[in-house]
């Protein structure tokens, strides 16, 4: 399999979009339908490892960035389940609170899921246009 090069100009332009519109999504969650409100952010949130993980690591394949991604939100969303107060002082920070979160929930899963799959649809739009201009 050819390895994709991936531009990091246009992957950290991506990942501080999906950041601003995963803040605005919480913030202006009150104004939005509620299921926008209610998982939005968790879906960019996967979204903005999908494509950290393919800024940090260029030449790795779609699909090995997209397993990588899926394992690291898992195991975050599974750590909210263990609750020491070291852990929980982080997760009262802001970027802890982000970062880790709080409680376990099932639906962020399928979040992460669906937020990963449009990491990789959006990776395969920028590679394949990439492509075409060389």
């Amino acid at each position: 399999m050819k390895a994709n090069k991936r531009n990091r100009i246009i992957y950290a332009v991506a990942v501080v979009i999906v950041i601003l519109l995963g803040l605005g999504s919480r913030y202006y969650s009150n104004i939005m339908p509620k299921w926008i409100g209610d998982y939005a952010g968790d879906t960019l949130w996967a979204l903005m490892v999908f494509l950290g993980i393919g800024f940090l690591f260029k030449t790795w394949s779609t699909s090995r960035i997209g397993i990588i991604a899926l394992l690291f939100s898992f195991l975050i969303e599974i750590s909210q389940l263990y609750h020491s107060p070291w852990i929980d002082q982080i997760r009262r920070t802001t970027l802890g609170s982000l970062v880790l979160g709080h409680g376990f929930l099932w639906t962020d899963l399928i979040c992460y899921i669906i937020g990963i799959i449009i990491g990789i649809f959006i990776d395969k739009l920028i590679i394949n246009r990439a492509q075409k201009i060389r």
